[in-house]
């Protein structure tokens, strides 16, 4: 049996309805791509932690909290944030210090691209995954062979995306995973494992055209929230799937049996013998198995040519989806040269 190659590219996954013919280009500029948390959640104003609203123009969100935490005179370990953002981007997401009681001259960060645009006390750190959504608007430029933009676009209002975890996730030249295998220690190299499962099923059913559909022995997902369930022969599920407030789920691989049954168990228990070495890995680590949206609705989703060949992509997201798995049924990305975190 060959070995599989575990390298992302772009087209390591089908796409749900054929890849686009539009190609455009990706982060020319750090401008291009800017993405704003929606906490979802008011601020109560007294506490002893202070929330910073941080606008970060080519900055990644680990090392801006190092900068935060040394101009505030703290631990970096103190601060927290809630999401990991681009690096080649600008963002703009919160972040959670001590509050010492005294002013801090955050200007003298706007040298290293940080500005700190609001600060509100709280009663608690800020954990990570907490905020609701995030905002994306995103210009390609050089655009080629756009005649389809429109058509897909409304196409992914109408059903959404297969949920794949991004390129993001697989790291520079999409290696993370062989690089794991090899010995490489770390949360990201384990995630990368598993998000690789979670997408080799996903890609499984997106090429079936059951990717939004309910197959007998589904596990499903309320929409915005993590609870699951077992579907049944209820017919008020078809209608729930169609109005988004349902979705069909794959498997986060990890030890224990599947909570899927029948057709999806055996489909996921297929996809999951050809990658001995990821189960294997998981399994041996102790990650228990869990459950991950296989559809991903696309929330205010706009778009606009803003030249013959620019044209800018507006969506919200929940958290723990990427903005790249909407383009990538929209428009081909190519990146310019150098970018290795697109």
């Amino acid at each position: 049996m060959t070995s599989p190659d575990y390298r992302v590219t772009a087209d390591t996954w089908p796409c749900a309805n054929g890849r686009p013919r539009a190609s455009g280009v990706l982060r020319a500029e750090n401008a291009d791509f800017q993405v704003e948390e929606d906490l979802g959640f008011v601020l109560e104003g007294d506490g002893p932690h202070r929330w910073l609203w941080v606008e970060k123009d080519g900055a990644n969100t680990d090392w801006a909290a190092g900068r935060l935490a040394s101009v505030a005179g703290v631990k970096k370990r103190d601060v927290g944030f809630s999401g990991m953002k681009d690096r080649h981007a600008i963002t703009r997401q919160w972040f959670s210090l001590p509050d010492l009681g005294e002013p801090v001259d955050w200007s003298r960060l706007e040298s290293d691209g940080i500005r700190v645009l609001e600060e509100h006390l709280h009663r608690k750190k800020l954990k990570r995954g907490v905020h609701r959504a995030n905002r994306f608007v995103i210009t390609l430029r050089n655009v080629e062979s756009p005649d389809d933009i429109p058509s897909r676009v409304e196409t992914v209002r109408e059903q959404g995306v297969p949920n794949y975890f991004g390129p993001q996730r697989f790291g520079r030249k999409g290696n993370n995973v062989i690089r794991a295998l090899d010995g490489a220690r770390g949360g990201i190299y384990l995630s990368a494992m598993r998000s690789y499962l979670f997408n080799a099923v996903a890609g499984e059913r997106v090429s079936a055209g059951n990717w939004n559909k309910i197959l007998p022995g589904e596990l499903l997902q309320l929409d915005g929230s993590n609870s699951v369930f077992a579907a049944d022969d209820d017919p008020a599920l078809e209608q729930r799937l169609a109005e988004f407030d349902i979705h069909p789920t794959g498997p986060m691989w990890g030890d224990g049996d599947l909570k899927t049954s029948a057709e999806v168990a055996t489909l996921e228990q297929a996809v999951a013998e050809r990658y001995p070495e990821l189960r294997a890995a998981l399994e041996r680590r102790g990650l228990k198995q869990e459950r991950r949206s296989l559809r991903l609705p696309v929330r205010r989703l706009a778009a606009e040519s803003l030249a013959p060949d620019c044209w800018r992509f507006e969506f919200s997201l929940p958290t723990g989806a990427f903005a790249t798995s909407v383009l990538a049924e929209i428009i081909n990305v190519r990146t310019p040269p150098g970018d290795q975190d697109a």
